[in-house]
């Protein structure tokens, strides 16, 4: 007969593959429905794009489409994109800033994008190509991470899966707007990690919609 500690040991071992093969499922699956979801999404808010791409030309501020460089899962970095809402060149002179409140950066015609969030909607490219989730934590810029790695040693845990374009710590506590008001952030961020299953993704994804006409966008 086994001994206690062989039998100990075994259903260890045993649980430990059962919850790697259940998160390796969840991380597949997860992948296609993003981008069956992604694909369905761009086709649906392909009038509201037109719509806003319109409002940018008329702004003859620059292109429609802004790029940025992100800092994505295990550090991979990739090309991030938004509606342009901002006027061309708006950080010549600053570098990589936080948005604020009332930032005159932002061109008067384009700040309901910014609030309703629908800036963001050119990332369901990025979805689609395998760079970001439709719920995640939010990718950082790499000067920002920069900085943030100073003040949070352990702020490269968020690197363990795919940014989304929505995530707990929007639904949370809206936009970080400075490194000290990133704690909360990272606390939302790591606990999404380590609890995400299919109905906190269900829940986060339901609490984004309240989000649609977001007073605290910057």
């Amino acid at each position: 007969m086994p001994e206690p500690v062989t039998i100990i040991g075994f259903g260890a071992g045993f649980l430990a593959l059962a919850s790697h093969l259940a998160r390796r499922y969840f991380d597949v699956a997860k992948e296609v429905a993003d981008i069956v979801l992604g694909v369905l999404a761009l086709v649906l808010c392909l009038p509201v794009l037109i719509l806003c791409a319109a409002i940018i030309k008329l702004s003859r501020s620059g292109p429609v489409l802004y790029r940025q460089q992100r800092v994505g899962k295990n550090g991979r970095l990739f090309k991030m994109y938004k509606l342009r809402t901002m006027y061309a060149n708006a950080e010549s002179a600053t570098g990589a800033v936080w948005a604020a409140r009332g930032d005159p950066r932002v061109l008067p015609a384009c700040r309901w994008m910014r609030r309703s969030h629908v800036d963001e909607l050119p990332q369901l490219i990025n979805v689609i190509r395998g760079d970001m989730s439709l719920v995640g934590p939010r990718p950082e810029r790499p000067e920002i991470l920069s900085q943030l790695e100073k003040t949070y040693p352990g702020v490269r845990k968020r690197l363990a899966v795919r940014p989304g374009i929505t995530g707990l710590a929007q639904v949370r506590n809206g936009y970080d707007t400075s490194i000290d008001a990133f704690r909360a952030k990272l606390e939302a961020d790591l606990e999404y990690i380590e609890r995400r299953n299919w109905s906190t993704e269900l829940r986060i994804l339901a609490a984004t919609m309240g989000k649609l006409n977001d007073r605290t966008a910057r």
